[in-house]
């Protein structure tokens, strides 16, 4: 069954959903293990870590690209495509907010507390690009998200959208002539200009995009395949060869999983996965440090520790994603099998659930931070 008939018949694409709940994982690992460790230091070395782990967010920037594309195309009005991301990723990201926000205070966490006011701010999701810290690290990629949306916005209220590869092949263009401009002749062109455009990351949503529009038949062969390629090279060019050969492994990922290609990631506790994946990208990073702050001080193994810190993510993912998710209603022109990158509004049960960046290195070792650089 094709992207098309999916949509027709009002499903989910499961294998993308899957897909979700291994990115989040993986982001999961990094922050536990070689995260953790960089900023407050394991009681006991771990014998094995995740430093690459942070992969998994590049991976849900490529599935973002192919959902939000997905729904622009069965959206006839923009106020329908504005409720349904609204609804689907501010209540639980609301929610998870509040609940670090109360957790980190009670527990005491060095550095990474902030202000009832800055708190307040957060809640606009666009926060840092007033320079207001994160009540979680993991929020940067939230504005990077809202960026993204409101690039394809504009692209369908100029109804362009059919256009769409021209205007991925003058972005990542853009990216690789920033790069140039400062290795070649020292000059830093605007970051206000490369945050908006959100050039450090625009390849891999041009990833999503082109495959989605592949997969649906939306457009020639040769244009798409024109923007993976573009994309590839920029990143290879920009980044490095090996986040180029990664962004090939995982645009095949998902050109696979929406062509139901991927029949093992429908095991019920992946797609389990994929269901919680959004609000466990938000509650994993600050509540489990202290949890794990905490055990590891009594003088517990650490692996101890970040069992029991995958337990409260896990708990806590699972009640905000049933409690808040049930309670999101969506557009009929807007209601699809494609959420947000990060939420998947679906049944209390896994079972139920209907077929439906990596950063960049250096934004890596600062995962936690608003990527300040970039602006």
């Amino acid at each position: 069954m094709n992207v098309q008939q999916a949509n027709h018949r009002g499903g989910r694409l499961a294998e993308i959903d899957a897909l979700r709940g291994i990115a989040a994982v993986l982001v999961l690992l990094f922050h536990y293990t070689t995260r953790f460790d960089q900023i407050f230091g394991h009681s006991q070395p771990l014998e094995i870590s995740f430093p690459w782990a942070y992969v998994g967010i590049n991976l849900f920037f490529i599935i973002s690209g192919f959902v939000i594309f997905l729904t622009l195309e069965r959206t006839r009005h923009a106020s329908d495509f504005i409720v349904s991301r609204v609804s689907r990723l501010y209540p639980a990201y609301w929610i998870s907010l509040l609940i670090t926000f109360l957790v980190v205070r009670m527990l005491g966490l060095p550095g990474k507390q902030v202000s009832s006011s800055d708190a307040a701010l957060n809640m606009l999701m666009f926060h840092g690009s007033f320079g207001v810290p994160h009540v979680d690290a993991v929020y940067w990629t939230r504005e990077v998200e809202l960026l993204f949306y409101a690039l394809a916005l504009a692209l369908f209220l100029s109804r362009q959208l059919h256009r769409v590869h021209w205007f991925m092949y003058a972005l990542i263009a853009l990216k690789v002539a920033y790069a140039i401009a400062a290795r070649q002749f020292g000059i830093d062109l605007p970051r206000r200009i490369q945050w908006a455009l959100i050039l450090p990351y625009i390849p891999w949503f041009a990833c999503g995009i082109a495959i989605y529009r592949t997969t649906a038949g939306r457009s020639t062969r040769r244009h798409d395949h024109g923007i993976l390629i573009a994309a590839v090279l920029g990143i290879g060019y920009v980044d490095g060869f090996g986040l180029g050969l990664l962004c090939i492994c995982f645009s095949a990922l998902v050109w696979l999983a929406a062509n139901n290609r991927l029949k093992l990631l429908r095991k019920p506790v992946i797609l389990w996965l994929g269901f919680i994946s959004y609000p466990l990208y938000l509650l994993h990073e600050n509540i489990d440090w202290g949890v794990m702050r905490i055990i590891e001080q009594a003088g517990f193994s650490p692996w101890l520790a970040i069992g029991a810190a995958s337990a409260v993510a896990l708990v806590l993912a699972w009640l905000v994603a049933n409690f808040v998710g049930r309670g999101v209603s969506t557009p009929p022109l807007a209601r699809d099998d494609t959420d947000s990158t990060f939420f998947c509004v679906a049944s209390s049960r896994a079972s139920h659930l209907r077929s439906p960046t990596i950063v960049q290195p250096q934004a890596a070792n600062a995962i936690e931070c608003a990527l300040s650089t970039h602006r």
